[in-house]
């Protein structure tokens, strides 16, 4: 199945347009910091409906470390990955967490952004910009570290 390569390509794609949006917004170009943004709002829409459908269409749940696919870890799968899992779960849980809180801060952000409510937004965004960069990030390394483990 191609949708968690194109979730990982539409993520990756979020991270480089989140900091394009930074330089230029550095750079005082308001009008394409604007467009830069509605642009990765727009790619992480898509994201969103690629991954719910991901996720309706699969038939059962992929697990970090389980080589054949039958849903379980046994002792040697689970000594294969070792220390590997403990961390893929950190990464998981923060970005689950994090995407699930995120999705108000850049719904008010962009409006705050939108009205030129400028001090409001800019207040906003030191907190949104880091957490959904991190969102996209890890959804990235997420999608790596578990893609050897895709049995569809």
């Amino acid at each position: 199945m191609y949708l968690p390569m194109l979730n990982a390509v539409l993520n990756g794609t979020c991270s480089i347009l989140l900091l394009v949006s930074l330089y230029f917004i550095r750079q005082r170009n308001i009008t394409m910091h604007k467009r830069i943004n509605i642009l990765a709002f727009c790619l992480s829409s898509l994201f969103l409906v690629s991954y719910i459908a991901f996720h309706y269409l699969m038939k059962k749940e992929t697990v970090f470390g389980d080589l054949d696919g039958d849903g379980i870890l046994s002792d040697a799968e689970r000594s294969a990955v070792g220390s590997l899992r403990p961390i893929y779960l950190t990464i998981l849980i923060s970005h689950i967490i994090l995407a699930a809180g995120v999705l108000p801060l850049i719904l008010l952000s962009f409006y705050r952004g939108l009205q030129m409510q400028v001090e409001k937004h800019k207040k906003l965004v030191r907190w949104t910009f880091p957490i959904w960069l991190y969102v996209t990030v890890t959804g990235v390394i997420v999608y790596l570290m578990v893609y050897p483990y895709y049995h569809f």
